[in-house]
């Protein structure tokens, strides 16, 4: 449509562009995407009526043009159909370029009250943006000018021109922009858009910092981004640059922001919050998007809101903003198919969840034809969807009858060492085995499941021991015989069960300690002994403070909770075999000690919140009684859990800060996730309630990850 300014007479400004228009009508008549997505039929009219209308501009296609009416008036319905994608301003720009047709004498065969209804939609719009006062309201006036009645002066376009001469990055305002104004960057911005795409250039795309980032977040999301490890960080240094750089790509849009923000932080990057500090409220609601009430932009928002570190007060309140925003939203549709993903992200936080329900629920939702709706439909099509499909799928399903092998030996070892035969409530092999398979999810991590997975099973038994079941005699006789575990000394167990405890460890310990030195190249054994010696000293100092009835204070409380919440015989063996070879004197390092009491205090804490009602009534000490007896009546057990609340999320969010550091940390990154994920399926676990005590919360988790194929 834009004409040339240095012909004499009326040709075009992009010759070739019309050529591609007559070479590449479709079948049915149509121009745009092919194989038409049956909820983009709207996209499809007004790509098909923009190409009719260029070539009546320049009196060519005939026979073009008649198809192309043809399939406009046989999908008519699509207008006036709510299931269809609206894309962005097609009720202003739509019926604008159906009085432009007309004005050049096309003949669309059209009813009045065809007419009436859609302009009267028109009308609507338009007096909403008219008479909505914001910057929002204006910018979007900008970003659909090209189906005004009256086209704006070039000053108030100006402002919304991008450093790479595009109008809001809109190819087809630009070129409108171009034809009313005859501005050189905008001619220059079209000139590049026509030779990247082979002199077909859409009315929008996204730009490449958004499709790049979109494509890490798919490959992260359906668990195969450690094939393109490479290929990622290349991604993640270039976004960097521009982070650095503040480059205009990155800050004039808010959802590229928010994801570069968050891939990069979760990747390693270390990145300030500063730049997304302005994006409150009133600058959301100021903006195109802000007008537009994009969902998506604000999901994308509340995403990063969540990877906080302490005193990013700034994150703390775009994560309430956003997250009001999308309960709204959910509440006034929430029957939309688009907003499942909505739901699901205010349901479960990135804190709470783990990597494998993650990657299985990403698979069965993965549509290999993704789309985008801006002024026109983006079909996110790879070339190779369907194998890629296939791959995942058998990559996910091959892992699992791995897990159910490793869940089988398992089974065959608690038999095998008689510890189905004591006679304690809890029994949780399944769960332990499922936070192992849904963290540490990889072919290659066999080693470090089975240790996860045995510890967690043996700590849960010795537990309910000195909990339950265990006399003063019993307990003391399991300490001293953990105590000589290394040295060659005759075996005096005092009871049956003593000795079914016992001699699982002795043998747990030492095939464990063996395989972990066989790959550290240094004895390991010392270091297990003295995590569960250290873990039983704890135990012992609990059932002493029950059998006097004895009340610590908070802080001896949470200094001895922290090790009796026993993550340390979980986690810290299960670092050995995670790959890199770890320096004899990590365990010596702050980092480390740093990393297991912050998980280990989280755990404790949200384990105490799901846990006070029954502990209260069994006397028991637990951190929500402890504060409110040290507040002396003016704080109610309410109160005490939401000051709780606070220190957890305080915990989790410096564990988050100290996971992803990496100037001046010992500690390979792969292994500090491990306390991440740690974090993660504790969240999990006592979100609601005690999930893992419960013998049904988790059963479907469970079976998601290791039973049910795709």
């Amino acid at each position: 449509m834009v004409p040339s300014p240095v012909s004499a007479k009326q040709t075009p400004q992009f010759p070739q562009c019309i050529d591609w228009v007559l070479e590449n009508q479709h079948p049915d008549g149509s121009w745009g995407s092919h194989d038409h997505h049956s909820s983009l039929m709207r996209d499809a009219l007004a790509s098909t009526l923009a190409c009719v209308i260029a070539l009546k501009r320049w009196n060519l296609g005939e026979e073009n043009m008649e198809k192309g009416i043809n399939f406009i008036m046989s999908n008519w319905s699509a207008i006036s159909d709510e299931k269809q994608h609206s894309p962005i301003g097609f009720n202003i720009i739509f019926p604008g370029m159906i009085t432009l047709a007309r004005k050049m004498d096309l003949y669309l065969p059209l009813s009045q009250w065809e007419l009436e209804k859609m302009f009267h939609l028109r009308e609507l719009e338009l007096k909403r943006a008219f008479e909505t006062d914001s910057e929002g309201a204006e910018a979007y006036l900008a970003f659909v000018s090209e189906g005004l009645d009256r086209f704006p002066e070039w000053e108030k376009l100006r402002k919304y021109q991008r450093k790479n001469g595009s109008i809001l990055d809109s190819p087809s305002t630009t070129a409108a922009a171009l034809a009313h104004h005859c501005d050189g960057k905008c001619l220059e911005y079209l000139q590049s858009l026509v030779q990247k795409f082979e002199n077909a250039v859409p009315s929008q795309y996204p730009s490449d910092t958004l499709l790049r980032l979109q494509i890490i977040d798919l490959l992260e999301g359906l668990g195969i981004s450690q094939h393109f490890i490479n290929e990622i960080k290349n991604i993640l240094d270039e976004v960097h640059r521009q982070w650095l750089k503040n480059d205009e790509e990155i800050k004039s849009s808010m959802i590229i922001s928010a994801m570069a923000f968050r891939l990069l932080r979760m990747n390693g990057y270390e990145i300030l919050s500063g730049s997304m500090d302005q994006i409150d409220e009133e600058y959301f609601q100021n903006s195109l998007d802000g007008y537009l009430e994009d969902s998506d932009t604000i999901l994308e928002l509340y995403k990063a809101s969540q990877i906080k570190f302490p005193n990013e007060w700034p994150l703390k309140e775009l994560g309430i903003w956003t997250r009001n925003f999308l309960v709204k939203e959910l509440s006034k549709h929430g029957k939309d198919e688009r907003l499942k993903e909505v739901d699901y992200a205010l349901r479960v936080p990135s804190f709470a969840s783990l990597q494998r329900l993650e990657h299985r629920r990403s698979i069965a939702q993965l549509n290999i034809d993704r789309f985008q709706t801006l002024k026109m439909s983006h079909v996110l099509r790879h070339p190779n969807g369907k194998e890629i499909l296939a791959f995942v799928v058998e990559e996910f399903n091959g892992c699992q009858y791995l897990y159910r092998k490793e869940l089988e030996h398992l089974e065959r070892w608690v038999k095998e060492n008689r510890l189905d035969q004591l006679k304690l409530p809890r029994q949780k092999l399944t769960y332990c085995y499922f936070s192992a398979a849904a963290t540490l999810f990889p072919y290659e991590m066999s080693d470090a499941r089975i240790s996860w997975a045995k510890n967690g099973v043996l700590t849960t038994l010795v537990d309910d021991f000195f909990d339950v079941v265990g006399s003063r005699e019993e307990l003391i006789n399991l300490m001293q015989l953990v105590d000589q575990l290394e040295e060659d000394c005759e075996v005096n167990c005092c009871s049956e069960q003593v000795k079914i405890i016992y001699s699982a460890l002795h043998a747990t310990i030492n095939e464990i300690g063996a395989k972990a030195s066989a790959m550290q190249g240094y004895s390991i054994l010392g270091h297990i002994i003295n995590i569960w010696r250290d873990l039983l000293r704890s135990f012992m100092k609990e059932a002493e403070w029950a059998a006097e009835k004895a009340v610590p204070t908070m802080e001896q409380y949470l200094a001895n909770g922290y090790v009796s919440f026993a993550l340390g015989p979980i986690i810290l063996p299960a670092l050995y075999f995670i790959g890199p070879v770890l320096s004899p004197g990590i365990i010596e390092d702050p980092e480390y000690s740093k990393l297991y009491q912050l998980v280990s205090i989280c755990g404790r804490l949200l384990n105490d919140m799901q846990s006070f009602e029954r502990e209260d009534k069994e006397g028991k000490p637990n951190s929500v009684s402890l504060l409110v007896l040290e507040g002396g009546g003016s704080l109610s057990v309410e109160g005490a859990k939401e000051e709780l609340r606070h220190l957890a999320e305080r915990n989790r969010e410096e564990l988050l800060e100290l996971v992803l550091k990496t100037e001046g940390s010992t500690i390979p990154r792969a292994c500090k996730d491990l306390f991440w994920n740690m974090s993660r399926i504790l969240h999990l676990f006592y979100s609601r309630s005690d999930g893992f005590s419960s013998p049904t919360e988790m059963v479907g988790a469970v079976n998601s990850v290791i039973h049910n194929l795709i």
